[in-house]
């Protein structure tokens, strides 16, 4: 068969997998509806599957159709990323990272590993974007993202997580509140209290780890407030509108008046991981890598547990 797929046929198929609907898609793309259905068909015929089931007045997607919906999506996105790289050489500009973090990450890990990585390679210039755990994943398989600094000790398929480091919990009080760390025996002690949390939305995986500490102290906790914002945590702590559990590095950098008690008896340990794609072509991904994981001067930082 001479018709071989190009380009512009796999942003047809992308749209009309994402309108499923021949008329929309083709006015999207600035074709003729019979010049899109020609188009969708000499793919099918060269793949030798049907990505598209057509009824009269419904456009579903195949298993094959919704597999290739995925790879095309990432196809399309890494040109685009290779064309803004190509452009920034051009111009005479640096080389790119886009990292998300959690944000949590922002008062350790993301100030030593731009310090770290400044020093050994000047000429990569840094995207920083906070962002929830799901979305960095999501982001990151739709190359969106180079990295990922989430709170998971699991990744999905085609993604290489590893361990930055683990930390305890700590609660945080207001300074009034009648019990501080001088007569903190459990955090039994605040069955009664009101409690403000890093939403689910957060990091799925680190709310759940969460509420299992106060399932192994015998309690559920009255959760009246969620954010995924920590600043807010710690401002309504302060209000007295409730009681705190944060990862212990939060109790650095912040100067609101609240007070920390360590949770040192607890297995509980929060993880914080670097997430990123093994197939990501962008070479700042292994001037980071080399920075963090390879660097003996910087392992010996204790960054790297």
């Amino acid at each position: 068969m001479s018709y071989q797929i190009e380009l512009r046929h796999l942003h047809y198929f992308s749209v009309l997998a994402e309108e499923l609907h021949y008329r929309k898609a083709a006015e999207r793309l600035y074709i003729s509806q019979p010049g899109l259905t020609r188009q969708i068909k000499q793919m099918e015929a060269l793949y030798g599957t049907d990505l598209f089931v057509r009824g009269k007045r419904f456009v579903q997607l195949t298993a094959a159709g919704k597999f290739l919906q995925t790879e095309v999506l990432i196809l399309l996105n890494q040109l685009d990323n290779i064309q803004l790289q190509l452009k920034q050489i051009g111009e005479g500009k640096r080389a790119e990272l886009k990292i998300g973090f959690i944000g949590s990450a922002a008062q350790t890990v993301i100030p030593d590993v731009l310090f770290q990585l400044n020093k050994r390679y000047p000429d990569i210039a840094i995207s920083l974007n906070e962002l929830p755990n799901e979305t960095q994943l999501e982001y990151l398989q739709e190359n969106k993202l180079d990295f990922g600094l989430v709170r998971s000790h699991i990744a999905p398929a085609g993604l290489t997580l590893k361990k930055i480091t683990e930390e305890p919990f700590s609660l945080v009080v207001p300074k009034n509140h009648r019990i501080q760390l001088r007569n903190f025996k459990s955090i039994k002690q605040f069955e009664q209290e009101h409690f403000i949390l890093f939403a689910r939305d957060y990091s799925t995986e680190y709310y759940q780890l969460v509420m299992s500490i106060f399932s192994d102290s015998g309690f559920t906790p009255q959760v009246h407030h969620k954010t995924v914002n920590a600043l807010t945590i710690f401002k309504l702590v302060e209000k007295g509108m409730g009681i705190a559990i944060v990862p212990s590095s939060l109790c650095q950098g912040y100067s609101i008046p609240v007070n920390f008690i360590p949770l040192t008896r607890i297995p509980q340990r929060s993880q914080l991981s670097l997430v990123w794609n093994a197939k990501n072509r962008n070479p700042g991904v292994k001037a980071l890598l080399e920075t963090l994981f390879r660097n003996k001067a910087y392992r010996q930082n204790k960054l790297i547990k």
